[in-house]
């Protein structure tokens, strides 16, 4: 599908992603991610509401049951210019960020109406993200295979021994298992307590020291994620997997299939995709945001997927407001 999303979205996506950035730094080790995912929320959408677009969030990460900044049928944007769908995350990683700890994000990711995955219901699912060497190699059968088969077909890719390879995965306790296989197949593992989408994306890029990025988390982060791999050109796997019954249940009166495998093509159709970040506490991906007397910096990562354009953007913001 080709609906002809101007490139000039792009800085209007990076422009909403640093304001949700300059607002949620504010919060950075005060301990209270309610309020901080609040804030950024509101920035962030506001900044999208004035974006020539007809936007629709196509999947909401809630915090608490909170619900985002009022819409109108979830509709974003001025209601004018392409009909596009959105999915962000003001705050990845929003306890990182009350703890005052690194790898805090803003994101947000868009595509042609309609070409994003979208169940109706249903919170988790299972990701596996590799870079586009390892790409060919990746078949259905990772998502549901033990672990060191997974490694060994990463580590053949890649010429490597499965003990130098580097394994990301969400420290969570539903995760502890998968970790207990990693490790006694020999490959090492990294491990963050939030905060997901910087290490899948760094698992993504071309260069990096995270192999292979594994384990259950957010349908939208997953999404926003996907966005990210195919302008990197990397392969992505993603199954539902609920987190407890009344989940599981859910899915299955809507009739969705649990046991389906989507590759990153079947999450996002079509290469006209556009994603944005900004750092927000300092990490490997991004430094985070720098406040100075009377004005601010900021950096950012815009991806587009029809180029497979990478721009690392660094703004200096001046205002006579604290943000």
């Amino acid at each position: 599908m080709n609906i002809n999303i101007s490139y000039n979205i792009g800085l209007d996506l990076v422009r909403a992603t640093e304001s949700a950035a300059l607002t949620a730094g504010r919060w950075m080790g005060l301990g209270n991610p309610v309020e901080a995912d609040k804030a950024a929320s509101t920035a962030l959408l506001t900044a999208l509401n004035m974006v020539e677009m007809d936007g629709c969030i196509a999947v909401v990460r809630e915090m608490g049951n909170l619900a985002p900044l009022d819409t109108d049928d979830n509709k974003i944007g001025t209601g004018s210019g392409p009909s596009i769908d959105i999915v962000y995350d003001a705050v990845d990683g929003i306890n990182q960020l009350a703890k005052g700890y690194p790898g805090a994000l803003s994101l947000v990711a868009v595509a042609p109406n309609g070409c994003m995955w979208a169940p109706a219901t249903g919170v988790y699912m299972d990701k596996i993200v590799v870079n586009e060497q390892v790409a060919p190699y990746l078949v259905q059968e990772c998502v549901s295979a033990p672990a060191a088969w997974t490694l060994a077909l990463v580590a053949r890719a890649k010429e490597k021994k499965i003990s130098d390879l580097t394994v990301f995965l969400l420290d969570r306790p539903r995760h502890q298992e998968l970790i207990n296989e990693i490790r006694e197949a020999g490959a090492r593992v990294l491990l963050r307590a939030d905060g997901d989408i910087s290490m899948g994306i760094q698992a993504a890029m071309p260069e990096s020291r995270i192999d292979l990025f594994i384990g259950a988390g957010g349908i939208p982060e997953g999404l926003i994620l996907a966005c990210a791999v195919k302008s990197f050109g990397g392969a992505m796997l993603g199954r539902l997997d609920p987190q407890s019954e009344n989940e599981r249940e859910a899915i299955r009166k809507v009739g969705l299939d649990l046991d389906q495998v989507l590759s990153v093509d079947e999450l996002v159709t079509g290469d006209e995709v556009f994603f944005a970040a900004t750092g927000i506490t300092g990490g490997s991906l991004l430094d985070g945001v720098h406040y100075k007397s009377g004005h601010a910096k900021t950096n950012s990562l815009l991806l587009r997927g029809e180029t497979h354009t990478q721009r690392f953007i660094v703004t200096q913001h001046y205002s006579t407001s604290d943000d």
